[in-house]
């Protein structure tokens, strides 16, 4: 079933997962794809539910997967958690917030146990707007 929606409102099943994925022991993967088209795939331990229609992450490598962002804000987040039957794309556009209040916004988001990896807090926040969810080959909301 596609549902098309003008205005994209994640769930609170969704939200509260991503929320918890740290906690929880689940693995939220951001996957992005450089300028020559290589795809890259990292893990998100910071990840959260923003707001209704936008999740987020503390950005704090500066590796291959901020580059890619920088490049091109295409991105997915991927959220598995087979037991409870939870599995989750949440495809969308990244913006990455390395400056000001909504930089400290998403450090204040952020849980503990990843800040104490950027103990100096030179790290960046990423929102991503999220434009479609989707199960396997299913589009479960849509912008």
């Amino acid at each position: 079933m596609k549902l098309r929606v003008s205005v994209l409102e994640l769930t609170d099943e969704m939200m509260k997962a991503v929320d918890n994925s740290y906690a929880d022991g689940k693995v939220v993967e951001v996957v992005t794809a450089a300028p020559d088209g290589w795809p890259d795939v990292s893990f998100a331990g910071s990840a959260m539910a923003w707001d209704r229609e936008h999740l987020a992450f503390w950005e704090r490598s500066f590796g291959q997967t901020f580059r890619n962002l920088q490049a091109n804000p295409k991105v997915c987040l991927f959220y598995r958690n087979f037991e409870g039957r939870q599995v989750w794309k949440f495809l969308g556009e990244a913006q990455i917030a390395d400056t000001g209040e909504l930089r400290q916004q998403v450090m204040d988001r952020t849980i503990e146990a990843e800040l104490k990896h950027d103990p100096e807090r030179k790290g960046v926040g990423i929102i991503i707007r999220v434009d479609r969810v989707m199960r396997g080959g299913e589009t479960l909301l849509q912008r």
